[in-house]
């Protein structure tokens, strides 16, 4: 079959882990980018991708890579475009996109030029203009900007690939199944020992885990991909990778999730019975203060609350609990726990032999390997134990190159998608984010100038204006309390952090009348 490029979207801080997906994929050409992983394959490898990768948020099949100026130079080299090879006046489509560029100052006016050039296009062709249409369309169209390099891409996933399809319960802010995936990824567990989560919410990390274990595919429970409404879509060459269960395994151990709440208990048992793993997965109704040691050898891999969307009446308490639950209950063990403030790991009180930053939506976050033992650190290791495995150790250089260039990536998570996928920000955004740091060097600067002089501190109201930020009223009472840190965080929190909307998930997960996805019959 032909070869071409593709581009696998992801989760910033998960690029090496789906990088290595694709490797085992058997892709070719990979290149890892920021939040994506570039790599060439035929169609069979395209559907594949959006069928097995674990990490993946979804994939994209450039059509077009060109320079633009401006946005008439969209318009020409999109209107230059054969769009009879992609569309025709039944298909309906949308057009999505991401831009990072000072001269195009709006993602939606990029988008509108894209579908301009191409109902143009049909109107010149046939007289005609074709159907948009906003949700549900046929074909869905993504335009990447970055500066003046544009990629016009078709979207082959359709629906976010971390739409898995096994939910069918949830509960405030459960963890994105894509994350939860990359986090037991790059804990390197490979379903030798049994895993715990005594913060398993809705039961996410423990469903991704046993499907891991077993080597079930995430595609198994899609009802749709968007490629299979593209003109050249090859439906048996679909059915055969769907059908295809060969890789599928056993498992010998068992997966144990715990949650004081009682509604989060039943979500997670009904969703790991959508998903077909139910025997595998135990899941009771346990406060963290009675957590024992377990009797077998065991990972733990767990996402507390942070204090942000779902908080406790003791947050600090409830870390401090934490840690002296894994000191006491969990020596010789390994836990890996992400989270998103520092005194909330700090409360932990134990040392993490390793760490990696992450993104848990549009928070700055850490995940934290703990490598429990009795005794001192010296002994531990002369008995064989081992704090960092090679493979982490290969990836301190990665982690350092990462965390050199973090500040530059914080606050990069304006222009985000309903669906759980990260976008690059806008170029208004960067302008509005610019003129508020302006604002603030600038109130530093008044501020120590004015410091030796009483009668202008007191001098009553004034107005203050720099870059289109504008105060009224004196220093004391207006500036120091605007711009906390806490008020410069919320530029980030978008729509995307709230729980999944309830009723958006299907309970038949049937793939309509050409097949159905029956896993007691599968595992027979």
């Amino acid at each position: 079959m032909e070869q071409f490029e593709l581009i696998a979207k992801t989760f910033q801080g998960l690029e090496e882990v789906l990088a290595q997906e694709l490797t085992e994929l058997g892709a070719n050409d990979i290149q890892i980018g920021r939040r994506m992983v570039s790599f060439s394959g035929d169609k069979e490898m395209m559907y594949r991708a959006n069928f097995c990768l674990r990490t993946a948020v979804r994939i994209l099949k450039p059509i077009k890579h060109f320079k633009a100026a401006d946005a008439d130079d969209v318009y020409a080299a999109v209107r230059a475009i054969d769009w009879s090879q992609y569309l025709d006046l039944e298909t309906t489509f949308a057009v999505d996109s991401v831009v990072y560029s000072q001269e195009f100052r709006h993602s939606k006016f990029v988008a509108y030029k894209v579908k301009d050039a191409i109902v143009d296009y049909f109107r010149e062709t046939t007289g005609q203009r074709p159907n948009i249409r906003i949700t549900n369309p046929d074909i869905k169209l993504n335009m990447h900007i970055a500066e003046d390099d544009c990629t016009l891409s078709l979207d082959a996933s359709g629906e976010s690939l971390h739409l898995r399809g096994y939910r069918v319960a949830s509960v405030e802010a459960p963890i994105n199944e894509v994350l939860a995936a990359g986090l037991i990824k790059l804990s390197g567990w490979k379903g030798d020992t049994d895993l715990i989560d005594p913060f398993c919410g809705s039961g996410t990390i423990l469903v991704e885990a046993a499907l891991m274990a077993r080597n079930i595919y995430p595609g198994v429970f899609r009802k749709a991909f968007g490629f299979e409404k593209w003109k050249d879509f090859d439906r048996e060459l679909l059915d055969r990778i769907y059908n295809d269960d060969s890789a599928e395994r056993e498992f010998d151990h068992k997966i144990y999730g715990y949650d004081l709440n009682l509604r989060a208990v039943e979500a997670a048992q009904a969703n790991a019975k959508s998903a077909g793993v139910a025997d595998c997965i135990t899941v009771a109704q346990r406060d963290i203060k009675k957590f024992e040691k377990p009797e077998n050898p065991a990972l733990i891999i767990t996402n507390p609350p942070y204090g942000e969307r779902i908080s406790s009446p003791d947050l600090l308490g409830l870390y401090r609990t934490i840690g002296e639950r894994l000191k006491h209950e969990f020596s010789g063990g390994e836990a890996w726990i992400i989270s998103y403030k520092q005194e909330c790991f700090d409360e932990i009180g134990l040392k993490p032999s390793f760490k990696i930053p992450l993104y848990n939506g549009s928070l700055d976050c850490e995940f934290r390997k703990y490598q429990l033992f009795s005794g001192k650190l010296e002994a531990f290791r002369a008995a064989g134990g081992e704090v960092k495995t090679d493979e982490e150790r290969s990836r301190m250089g990665e982690k350092r190159r990462f965390k050199q260039n973090r500040g530059e990536f914080n606050n990069r998570f304006a222009d985000r998608r309903q669906d759980g996928e990260e976008e690059e920000e806008s170029a208004e955004y960067i302008i509005l984010r610019n003129k508020h740091r302006e604002f603030e060097r600038t109130l530093g600067r008044k501020h120590r100038e004015e410091q030796d002089d009483r009668t202008a501190r007191k001098s009553g109201d004034r107005d203050f204006k720099k870059d289109g930020f504008k105060k009224e009223g004196s220093r004391k009472d207006g500036f120091k309390k605007d711009f906390k840190k806490n008020d410069r965080r919320s530029f980030d929190r978008k729509d995307d952090d709230r729980p999944f909307k309830k009723g958006g998930f299907k309970k038949d997960f049937k793939r309509g009348d050409r097949r159905s996805f029956d896993r007691d019959s599968r595992k027979d």
